[in-house]
């Protein structure tokens, strides 16, 4: 059977920002073949953060809304309960979550909110130089330690999926990467029973990528991709942390 691929109605045709190589423009794909398949556009919204994700309204062909830097939980959670019919998510990167946005990330988790949570994790902070982020590696070099990070001065990395597994509000999380064809075809599966729980009214679901950055590690394209591998997944493994659908 033929296969043809086209832009997902779920993107609109603008021509996106991002640097070569990087992985938001995969995963966007991905959301918007996924609103496309559980026929939901006209229902969803989709939060927009501070970082390299900012024009995210842009590229959605669906309702947006910006929101202060780490506050998309917050204003995700406010939207649902308004209207628990609209399919809401939050798309955000390692600093806007796990850093200034750290305690809506937790406490919205732990009440267990019917939204989707999109978390790329890159280790880095991307759009502002490529300094530390929340979940820069040991030894990882950014702009502000070019010796790379030292867990005795700055401390160690946030394991989200793992930090998160540990309350009883969520009831799905997965991290998953887009370096490979394997990963991204996981990854779409994912994304997508993380907005079909929100559908079923099942409760808070979140899945983290990791995404290549490119410009931020200062590496080409194709090394990004081997580092996400020999690096990034070693230090994140792969796989399901939590998920209640599985439970009997």
């Amino acid at each position: 059977m033929k296969r043809e691929y086209k832009r997902p109605e779920g993107l609109s045709k603008t021509i996106m920002r991002y640097c070569p190589g990087c992985g938001h423009s995969i995963v966007h794909r991905i959301i918007g073949e996924t609103i496309d398949e559980l026929g939901i556009r006209e229902k969803t919204i989709a939060i927009a953060p501070v970082g390299c994700s900012v024009f995210l309204y842009e590229y959605f062909n669906c309702d947006s809304v910006q929101v202060a830097h780490g506050r998309a939980p917050a204003v995700a959670t406010g939207i649902k309960r308004v209207n628990p019919e609209l399919i809401v998510f939050s798309y955000q990167g390692d600093g806007d979550l796990a850093a200034i946005g750290t305690a809506e990330l937790i406490h919205s988790a732990t009440r267990g909110e019917n939204f989707t949570v999109i978390f790329i994790n890159n280790a880095i902070y991307g759009m502002t130089g490529g300094q530390q982020a929340p979940t820069t590696m040991p030894g990882q070099k950014t702009t502000t330690n070019p010796f790379g990070r030292d867990p005795k001065l700055a401390g160690y990395p946030i394991r989200v999926c793992e930090m998160l597994a540990t309350l009883d509000g969520p009831v799905y999380l997965e991290r998953t990467a887009v370096n490979k064809a394997v990963n991204v075809l996981k990854t779409k599966k994912a994304i997508k029973k993380a907005f079909q729980l929100q559908v079923e009214k099942k409760g808070y679901s979140l899945i983290e990528v990791l995404a290549p950055c490119p410009t931020g590690w200062g590496i080409s394209p194709l090394k990004a991709c081997e580092y996400v591998d020999k690096v990034m997944i070693p230090y994140y493994p792969l796989g399901v942390y939590k998920d209640l659908t599985q439970v009997k």
